[in-house]
């Protein structure tokens, strides 16, 4: 947009696309508004606009617009808190004379989209939380959009294939906040449907990400959704296996059976000091294996092929396997760099947030490099080809 159409929407104080702050200070109200315009409950089919350094009528309050105050607005989207994380752009720009913050929110394809467990929309010009018939409709909406991979419907699957229980108890609880859950009178159908586990209604079959998420038998439906761990006594793949398993299931008991094997084959050496102070020193950090392995879940492709993610333990390395190259604005150059990710599965990153094995979008392998430095470690080498992207991990060096 240009200068002249941003100025006419922030003199139009009756738009239901618009909102204007006078400063960043109440980040709460402005990640509110990011949610609701991603929602787009009217169907305008509009981005929505934030102004930052306006006041209610639209006059410049003067607010200095720095590089830090953008980076503030920008780091809303991936902080992990408005989920699925919105598409939205942070500009400065010069109106009425002065600098403000603009920033644009595209409709999400698959809404709702909540912030902390609320789903935030705009009646009129004000924001409010959804009502259960608007939850509905904005899941509805789903169904005119060309869905990615992971929201589409696995039409041979049915309610009976999903761990309705473990939906109940675990990830219903994670995702919506707890006094939404309280009034929540709707069936269980249009609960799933709302988090895109199943499609809206009147079929409700499972998507892929049901299935993933909630699946029984994942594999019966996704045949490549699963860990192949090796542990190898040696250096090569020839040499005797010590440990091997197949890890699947639902998405929360397979990080879960994958945090236990990392800790039951990390060693540590115990260091006695003076007095009596002792110290561990594990060969691996767990927090890097964790955050690899997690990674290649999340990121892998899982559409098209049959290959599992290798999780393979050597005795001087592990190597950690993801299949399906980089994706999106992500490539061999750019990859592993500070502030650059994208996300082939959104998705299920918004669930691997929920449940905390997410716990902010992009960070992951900026963690595991801080990790594997504090204890001794090598940092993590990264292969990065079209068809897929394996991780090293060196054992840490001896003193």
């Amino acid at each position: 947009m240009n200068d002249s159409e941003l100025e006419k929407f922030l003199a139009d104080l009756e738009a239901d696309r618009i909102e204007r702050k006078s400063s960043v200070s109440d980040s709460d109200k402005i990640r509110q508004a990011l949610c609701a315009f991603a929602n787009d409950l009217p169907n305008h089919h509009e981005p929505g606009i934030l102004f930052v350094g306006a006041g209610d009528d639209g006059t410049p309050t003067g607010l200095a617009i720095t590089d830090e105050l953008l980076r503030t607005l920008a780091d809303m989207r991936s902080d992990g808190n408005i989920l699925p994380p919105p598409m939205m752009s942070v500009q400065k720009r010069n109106l009425r004379g002065a600098d403000m913050a603009v920033v644009i929110v595209q409709p999400s394809d698959a809404p709702p989209v909540r912030y902390k467990g609320r789903t935030w929309i705009r009646v009129g010009p004000r924001r409010a939380t959804a009502t259960a018939e608007e939850e509905k409709r904005l899941s509805e909406k789903r169904r005119s959009k060309d869905l990615p991979f992971e929201l589409q419907p696995v039409k041979a699957a049915a309610l009976i294939d999903l761990d309705l229980d473990l939906f109940r108890n675990v990830y219903l609880p994670s995702a919506v906040a707890p006094e939404i859950l309280a009034e929540n009178s709707r069936i269980i159908e249009d609960q799933l449907a709302s988090l895109r586990l199943v499609t809206p209604g009147p079929d409700f079959h499972p998507t892929t990400l049901g299935i993933l998420a909630l699946g029984r038998q994942p594999l019966d439906y996704i045949p490549c959704a699963y860990v192949q761990f090796l542990r190898i006594d040696g250096k090569e793949l020839g040499d005797p296996i010590k440990d091997n398993q197949t890890i699947d299931g639902p998405l929360i008991q397979m990080l879960h059976m994958l945090d236990d094997k990392a800790e039951a084959h990390v060693h540590a050496e115990m260091d006695i000091l003076t007095g009596q102070t002792a110290s561990t020193h594990p060969d691996y950090p767990i927090v890097a294996i964790q955050q690899i392995i997690r990674n290649a879940v999340l990121h892998r492709i899982y559409e098209g092929t049959n290959a599992p993610v290798r999780f393979y333990w050597f005795d001087d390395r592990i190597e950690i396997l993801s299949p399906g190259g980089p994706y999106g604005q992500v490539n061999r150059e750019n990859f592993g760099q500070p502030g650059v990710t994208d996300y082939r599965n959104l998705h299920l990153g918004e669930i691997m947030r929920m449940l905390g094995y997410v716990q902010r979008f992009g960070f992951g392998i900026p963690l595991a490099r801080r990790e594997c430095l504090k204890n001794g470690n090598p940092e993590p080498e990264f292969v990065v080809e079209e068809s897929h992207i394996l991780a090293v991990l060196k054992e840490r060096r001896r003193q």
